[in-house]
């Protein structure tokens, strides 16, 4: 796996090669321990109660493998694991608070290809962990496994080894909770939607048909090797095409595990997720619910979002890629609304992460408030031209140190002045540098994109 576990969204690999089971063990393992004892939970108590980890996972075929090995490390700590099955990530952050157990861990890779796997842990507040637990959860994973070894931690033995338990209403938890999360009712909406083959196919339909929407679904079955291939939030394609058809007054597509979502208007075309927060926040602000006027983006989020945001009186911060650290500048700022252009759109009254569902519901909503199709809605952002190239290379630690990288953006930078800008940074979850251009012209724009990407790839080691 590299020098660290974890990248910008929990540990990440080819299953069964980079994350094996081996490693799904030990960090179930931590996971038992150390989410215990952060909480302040003695798993063995005077009163008999025990520490309580809830598990779920999505579609991929390598899914049942790994959490065989991730329960096993839990229970071997005398933790039990709450078993809720193939279910969204936002799901699992949902039910860590409301079966009020100690943590929660997924096992996903979210967009990523059906030969990846990840595991993504929560705290018993449904948060993510923060970069200094996760260096403890390293710690604990890497410390010497050798046979004969002695034991960081005494395990348990007869009535004190955890057990599994499988929570038989855990969707229609999750459901019923993002169904309460409506501001209105979707009747006469006509929605499409794409599942990507993954973990939202058992909730997203079902939530938005009791709210009132006619529903049509495309990749909502699975089986296990198909997961966000050629569908989903990563390739609009097939979900546009079905609502371009007619009758249709949004699309929503989902990724694998269901924390992220991006959409499209009524003639079929791409409403990204800088578009889907501009639209939400105006919502909010109309209705006096955007704290502080207040909204988290990320650096990557365009600078049309930004101008949009000063037309109607909300503050944007900006913060590093990734919706845990939109999360902490949220709680930071005191925001109720962040998100990436990604898709992942954080709604903090309503989950602790990001929320497909939350999103999908949250935006028909405001579309249905404004009494106006989704294609005049995302007028309220006029985006500048943005371009993105993603570098393939040896080793993403080596970027900080060129000097031939730093000068391109330099130069680049220069040229654009205040009408552009550039993000040059490493893939927190694959071997990538991502390289980002924003400029008034769409050719300028690609232009220079290219120009840094060739360096980068010069100085890196890339791989075609």
């Amino acid at each position: 796996m590299g020098a660290r576990l974890f990248g910008t969204d929990g540990v990440r690999g080819i299953a069964n090669a980079e994350l094996t089971p081996e490693l799904a063990f030990r960090l179930g393992e931590a996971a038992g321990h150390l989410l215990i004892e952060r909480g302040s939970c003695d798993s063995h108590d005077p009163h008999g109660s025990r520490g309580r980890i809830v598990v779920g996972r999505d579609t991929r075929l390598s899914g049942a493998m790994l959490e065989a090995a991730l329960v096993a490390g839990i229970t071997s700590c005398g933790v039990d694991a709450l078993l809720v099955g193939i279910i969204p990530t936002p799901a699992v952050a949902f039910l860590v608070r409301d079966l009020e157990a100690d943590g929660g861990v997924v096992i996903s890779a979210s967009h990523n290809p059906p030969e990846y796997n990840g595991i993504k842990l929560f705290d018993r507040s449904g948060f993510k962990l923060s970069n200094d637990f996760e260096f403890e959860i390293e710690r604990f994973c890497l410390a010497d496994h050798r046979i004969g070894a002695p034991h960081r931690v005494k395990r348990p033995t007869g009535d004190r080894v955890g057990a599994s338990h499988h929570i038989a209403d855990a969707h229609e938890r999750y459901i019923a909770h993002a169904v309460r999360t409506a501001e209105c009712s979707l009747e006469g909406m006509r929605i499409a939607l794409d599942c990507g083959h993954g973990a939202s196919a058992s909730t997203s339909a079902d939530a938005l048909r009791r709210l009132g929407a006619e529903v049509e679904t495309i990749n909502c079955d699975w089986n296990g090797t198909d997961i966000n291939v050629d569908c989903g939030s990563t390739h609009l394609g097939a979900i546009s095409s079905l609502v371009a058809e007619g009758g249709f007054d949004l699309g929503i597509a989902h990724d694998g595990d269901a924390d992220r979502v991006l959409a499209v208007d009524e003639f079929g075309n791409a409403v990204d997720g800088d578009q889907i927060l501009a639209v939400c926040a105006e919502r909010m602000n109309v209705a006096e619910r955007l704290a502080n006027s207040t909204v988290v983006a990320t650096v990557m989020s365009n600078l049309g979002f930004e101008a949009a945001m000063g037309n109607i009186g909300v503050s944007v911060e900006r913060a590093k890629v990734g919706d845990r650290y939109v999360l902490e500048q949220m709680r930071t700022t005191g925001a109720v609304l962040g998100g990436e252009q990604s898709g992942h759109i954080i709604f903090l009254g309503h989950n602790s992460t990001g929320d497909g569902l939350v999103t999908a519901i949250q935006l028909a909503c405001a579309v249905k408030f404004a009494s106006r199709p989704l294609s005049e809605a995302v007028k309220i952002m006029t985006p500048y031209p943005q371009v993105l190239v993603n570098v393939p290379v040896a080793d993403t630690t080596a970027l900080a140190a060129s000097r031939a990288i730093s000068d391109a953006v330099a130069s680049v930078e220069r040229l654009l002045g205040e009408r552009g800008r550039v993000l040059v940074r490493a893939s927190g979850t694959e071997s990538l540098v991502r390289v980002m251009v924003e400029a008034a012209e769409e050719q300028i724009a690609a232009d220079a994109c290219n120009c840094i990407a060739e360096v980068v790839f010069a100085e890196l080691g890339g791989t075609r």
